[in-house]
């Protein structure tokens, strides 16, 4: 049986309004995870630069050395240290769902809950450490 036009077009949404959609935590998960590898994309060539400057010489190693007292520095490196946590996380979460577990509703929910928590731990230890 054929639809008609008629049908097709009062079967579509009028109007769709992207606030009111609210992302269920997976979805969100799932974009960060894609967000926080970009982010450690370009964190290698910043760490790359750092680490072929302080092995040019000791001056340049006390030029490395003396841009981290700076707190946008800290603050950088604190950022890419909270992405590469959120990454990795989120890395062994999606292992663990490849392996079959974790993939119904309920418990990838519960999973990226429980990694969001992670990570804010992960990122306060970071934060310590850095500064």
């Amino acid at each position: 049986m054929e639809l008609s036009e008629q049908n097709v077009k009062k079967q579509r949404p009028v109007h769709l309004d992207l606030q009111t959609i609210r992302m269920p935590a997976p979805a969100i998960a799932s974009i960060l995870h894609r967000i926080s590898g970009v982010i450690m994309l370009f964190a290698v060539g910043i760490l790359i630069w750092l680490l072929n400057s302080s092995l040019a010489s000791a001056e340049s190693f006390a030029g490395v050395q003396a841009l981290f007292d700076s707190f946008v520095v800290k603050f950088i490196v604190w950022g890419i240290l909270t992405a590469l946590g959120y990454h990795l996380l989120g890395g062994i979460r999606h292992l663990v769902m490849d392996s079959g577990r974790w993939e119904e509703l309920a418990s990838g929910t519960a999973s990226a809950k429980g990694l969001f928590v992670l990570t804010v731990a992960f990122s306060i230890v970071a934060g310590i450490w850095v500064w």
